[in-house]
């Protein structure tokens, strides 16, 4: 089981997507994805297997939920620093957004 101490060790905050391609290398179905979360932390990279539910289209200017204190990652021939946050559907992932305006950076609390 998890507790409260380890939900806490999570910086989770709110990005907006500025940048989404293809990732023809990754073994897998997946974008790469340029999430801006604001002055503070910046652009971050992530890779995402989310193309069953989203053109790239759709990714542009949406905004999610990302783990920004996470070790990079490395998959195939990209560096993913951050760790976009969605929902395991029968049907692909969906991306986890908020319901209401926030700002790039604010913290998921």
């Amino acid at each position: 089981m998890a507790n409260i101490d380890d939900f806490l060790k999570l910086d989770i905050r709110v990005g907006e997507i500025t940048r989404a391609e293809e990732f023809k290398e990754a073994r897998n179905p997946s974008y790469k994805l340029w999430v801006d979360f604001g002055e503070t932390i910046g652009i971050k990279k992530s890779s995402a297997q989310i193309t069953e539910k989203y053109s790239l289209d759709d990714l542009m200017g949406k905004s999610v939920l990302g783990v920004v204190n996470f070790p990079k990652r490395q998959i195939a021939n990209f560096m993913s620093e951050v760790l976009v946050l969605g929902v395991y559907t029968k049907d692909g992932v969906v991306l986890i957004s908020p319901d209401k305006e926030t700002e790039k950076g604010d913290k998921l609390g």
